[in-house]
């Protein structure tokens, strides 16, 4: 049956930097491929949960995370096989630059997911005032590590035809690979920035038009067929895709506060929840109140640009205030964490949230967190045995103030957490870290919580708000 097969087709797209296009070369891809009728399984490489969130958009399936810090390389490759069963060709936009990764020497980079995935690479070249030089540029990357296969190059802003023949005759005379596509300078290109990249597809009302308008814009600039040929497909039937994962009985409802306010979920994690024995029920924070569950997540975001928003869902609010000191299980990620203080403070203005934990927090323009973690459990908490060490990551801009005495379950060895060194706060049954965790390096975390959801439930009654 196809549905179960593995896809052995795919690409990688890099870049010699960041910022040089390959957000908007991926999700062109991406579109372009799905418009013909290809099955696109798109990947991002690192932690990120905002470019997921478009290239899910524009491939119509859901991207998933490939990270070698997160998660052995053993586990990554089943999960990269697992998601492409049912596809066509694999698209994986890489981060950073080709050779940046989190150790010195290399490992953990883009390249070094390339080896892994035996991928060939796409690198997309920012050729502003640039002409002869890109030759130069592509080939010392085609050399520098040898084994990392470089099959084409993407130019990005280029200003007109002169411009465009003089890049690609010096690429494919003197590197000897195609260039398979020319992205022209335009304003129809820009995508919304934010201070940790682009701003997450579920926030942009009329998002889809962004992504039709890019798909337009450079369609007719990408040469599919080269690129279909890089990725090793002649003549691709097409394929239906088939879920084959076992329905799992469900034991508990777990609340997942996700909208355009909170929409930092793995996949993986949602996964994991359900394969755990968990039913997810979704739940708006600007509209909804809190519905008849067991346990509650909450994820990441960006709540600083929907403060009014959420304080005025004063009832959702004082639900989940009520069921925590009740007793419910709830995990909560960096947007999560500062959504169950007693207040945000930005740009002057303060803001009352749910208050569940004893203190405020504070938004500066300077990021406060932004790399990956590493953390031991060193305190008592619902979760973890105290000695494990976990992996994860963090990017926020924010940070406790005028804290109460705070129990914290972890101790921070790389990264910023809580700060002091710590991290992972622990109240009653619940447990808000700024370390975001993967399901796929942390596979303890969703039977843990799906096992002290069942345990509290046994307990007590549903939680429910007084409608």
């Amino acid at each position: 049956m196809k549905g179960c097969e593995t896809a052995s087709a795919g690409v990688l797209i890099s870049a010699p930097q960041g910022r040089s296009g390959k957000t908007i070369a991926s999700l062109a891809l991406c579109a372009a491929l799905a418009m013909r009728g290809l099955t696109v399984q798109p990947f991002k490489k690192g932690p990120d949960y905002v470019d997921p969130s478009w290239l899910t958009e524009a491939a119509g399936r859901s991207c998933r995370n490939l990270d070698p810090f997160l998660m052995t390389e053993e586990v990554m490759l089943a999960s990269f096989q697992q998601a492409c069963k049912g596809s066509d060709i694999a698209v994986i936009e890489g981060a950073m630059g080709l050779f940046d990764g989190p150790e010195s020497s290399g490992w953990g980079s883009t390249a070094h997911l390339a080896r892994l995935l035996k991928l060939p690479v796409i690198l997309v070249v920012d050729c502003t005032r640039m002409t002869g030089s890109i030759a130069a540029m592509v080939s010392g990357y085609q050399h520098f590590q040898s084994d990392v296969h470089i099959a084409g190059v993407i130019l990005n802003n280029v200003s007109g035809p002169r411009h465009e023949r003089k890049l690609k005759t010096a690429v494919e005379q003197h590197c000897h690979i195609p260039v398979v596509g020319s992205i022209p300078r335009s304003p129809d290109l820009n995508m919304t920035q934010r201070h940790l990249g682009h701003v997450p597809f579920p926030e942009n009302d009329g998002a889809e038009p962004v992504i039709g308008r890019i798909c337009s814009v450079i369609e007719s600039h990408l040469d599919l067929d080269a690129v279909l040929n890089i990725a090793g497909i002649q003549n691709p039937d097409r394929a239906q895709h088939v879920n084959c994962s076992p329905d799992v009985p469900k034991k508990v409802k777990i609340g997942i506060i996700r909208d355009r306010v909170f929409n930092f979920y793995y996949p993986e994690n949602l996964g994991a929840l359900s394969q755990a024995g968990a039913e997810l029920v979704y739940i708006n924070s600007i509209e909804d109140r809190l519905p008849k569950i067991d346990g509650l997540h909450i994820g990441g975001g960006f709540p600083e640009y929907f403060l009014e928003e959420l304080e005025a869902n004063n009832k959702l609010r004082t639900d989940i205030a009520k069921a925590i000191e009740d007793g419910l299980p709830v995990y909560a990620e960096c947007a999560g964490l500062m959504y169950l203080c007693k207040a945000i403070n930005w740009q002057g203005q303060r803001h009352e949230m749910v208050g569940a934990i004893p203190a405020e927090i504070e938004l500066s323009k300077r990021p406060q967190g932004h790399g990956y973690v590493e953390a031991e459990l060193s305190g008592e908490n619902p979760l973890f045995p105290v000695g494990m060490t976990l992996r994860g990551h963090e990017f926020h801009h924010s940070k406790l103030i005028e804290p109460d005495k705070l129990e914290f379950a972890y101790r921070v060895r790389r990264g910023h957490g809580a700060g002091e060194g710590v991290d992972g706060i622990v109240y009653k049954n619940v447990f808000a870290a700024y370390t975001h965790l993967h399901a796929l390096g942390t596979p303890q975390w969703a039977e843990a919580f799906v096992e002290l959801v069942l345990r509290e439930r046994k307990s007590q009654p549903l939680v429910s708000s007084l409608l």
